[in-house]
């Protein structure tokens, strides 16, 4: 019955664009299926495929905003305007405008916790890291981060680092084997030797 309700929701929010709140609340969508319902009704300037939003990513100005294609957003924030404007109006009376885009490009990623300032462009292969307050453009294939967003590395760089740290892992064959970023049929047993990998047999530590 349940999967009845979920799937019922999931299509009438899909085909009208509305009723997005109860979908993230009752089906709770992944970041795939959220992005690809934002994709089509969350009004972005324009957009591109395949792209990857966390049901808590926050975008103020969405009209404001271009994704490239191959985005991912996790639990960020776009910002797309300075709301200082109406203190200046009430306190100093002087009626002024400040917006901006957020231009991403194709193959970009922005970590959990992430703001992202107006008029910023974020250039493609890059990736903002967890935690970044980011005021200026990123330059492509870079890996940026702090407050504010410095460059750490090249995105080339931050790829070979993981891939040797990957390497060491004793499960690294069955992430070679799944199929896509989240496989149900390996889950259990990755988890399983993640946690005596990293913490060993005794779960009282």
């Amino acid at each position: 019955m349940y999967g009845w309700i979920r799937n019922t929701i999931t299509s009438f929010v899909y085909s009208t664009g509305r009723g997005g709140a109860a979908y993230k609340k009752i089906c709770n969508p992944n970041a795939r299926d959220w992005g690809a319902y934002m994709a089509r009704w969350g009004k972005f300037y324009s957009v591109g495929t395949n792209i990857h939003i966390n049901p808590g990513c926050n975008i103020t100005d969405p009209a404001l905003l271009r994704l490239g294609s191959n985005v991912g957003l996790s639990d960020c924030t776009l910002i797309g305007h300075d709301a200082v404007v109406a203190l200046i109006e009430v306190c100093y009376g002087k009626q002024l405008d400040s917006v901006g885009f957020i231009d991403i490009k194709d193959n970009c990623f922005v970590g959990h916790g992430a703001i992202v300032m107006p008029r910023v462009t974020i250039g493609p292969d890059s990736v903002v890291a967890a935690g970044s307050v980011v005021t200026k453009d990123v330059p492509p294939g870079t890996v940026v981060g702090g407050n504010p967003a410095r460059f750490i590395c090249t995105t080339a760089e931050m790829i070979q680092r993981v891939e040797e740290r990957c390497n060491a892992y004793p499960w690294i064959d069955l992430i070679k084997k799944r199929e896509g970023a989240y496989d149900p049929a390996l889950e259990p047993m990755l988890a399983e030797v993640r946690r005596q990998y990293f913490f060993g047999d005794n779960n009282n530590g």
